[in-house]
């Protein structure tokens, strides 16, 4: 069930990055952290400075991934813990499950109406924001802005954040968790690299998929209901070992 987690955890990742919320901001970011005007950013670059623009998103993505990763251990534990305390189960449609696992499913549902519109939950509209100098941060300004990006979780990295530390709280180690949430930050941080190192293109193409970035918003509100219909009728740990014996190689990873 871990491989399975995995996959879905670097899936959540990418599904984060070409969000609303986060794909827009991804040219301004790289360009602030590496000292570069948009026009430069777009420009295609000699070797020494795609070098630079790379380790300036490097020691971005290490920022967030350092958070994440925490996170991640902190839901295993906390997880942990409240199953040692209450132990309880309820009854859905016949199945015992964990309480635990109705409240996630509950709140993952919640989520997913507010992408689809049908729910609109105020304090996802919240984010944290970072004031800057003017003035290029170097790469250590470059891993505080990442951990500033990571605390000031965005509207749609959020639910998708909070889905994956769900699964992640179920994990029996801290260990788990926290590559469970190294494994996002991976599906988050790679496209950022890319971004980085192949920029011209990068710009070329976010620019055309923009017009895509509503049916992309439903979408990951379609998926988050699912997930969350699936933990609260206790169908997640059955798709979960259906997956495993359908594809017995996902049962290697991790």
């Amino acid at each position: 069930m871990f491989g399975v987690g995995i996959i879905g955890a670097f899936f959540g990742g990418l599904l984060s990055f070409v969000s609303p919320c986060v794909l827009p901001l991804v040219p301004p970011y790289l360009c602030y952290i590496a000292g570069l005007s948009a026009e430069e950013f777009a420009q295609p670059g000699t070797s020494h400075r795609r070098k630079h623009i790379v380790l300036s998103a490097l020691s971005f993505v290490l920022g967030f991934s350092t958070v994440f990763v925490a996170l991640g251990a902190t839901a295993s534990v906390f997880g942990q813990a409240i199953r040692r305390l209450t132990g309880l189960e309820v009854s859905v449609f016949g199945t015992e499950i964990p309480l635990v696992s109705l409240v996630a499913g509950v709140i993952i549902t919640a989520m997913g109406l507010h992408f689809l519109g049908v729910l609109r939950l105020a304090f996802l509209y919240r984010e944290a924001r970072l004031q800057v100098a003017q003035k290029p941060p170097g790469l250590l300004g470059g891993y505080v802005l990442g951990l500033a990006f990571a605390f000031g979780w965005t509207p749609c990295i959020g639910p998708i954040l909070a889905t994956i530390l769900a699964v992640a709280g179920a994990e029996e180690t801290a260990a788990s968790g926290a590559f469970l949430l190294f494994v996002y930050s991976l599906g988050l941080g790679a496209p950022f690299l890319l971004a980085a190192a192949f920029a011209p293109a990068f710009i070329a193409w976010a620019t055309g998929f923009r017009r895509h970035l509503f049916a992309v918003e439903k979408t990951m509100g379609g998926f988050l209901v699912l997930t969350g219909i699936l933990f609260i009728t206790g169908q997640m740990s059955v798709m979960s070992y259906w997956l495993l014996e359908t594809f017995p190689a996902l049962g290697t990873i991790g």
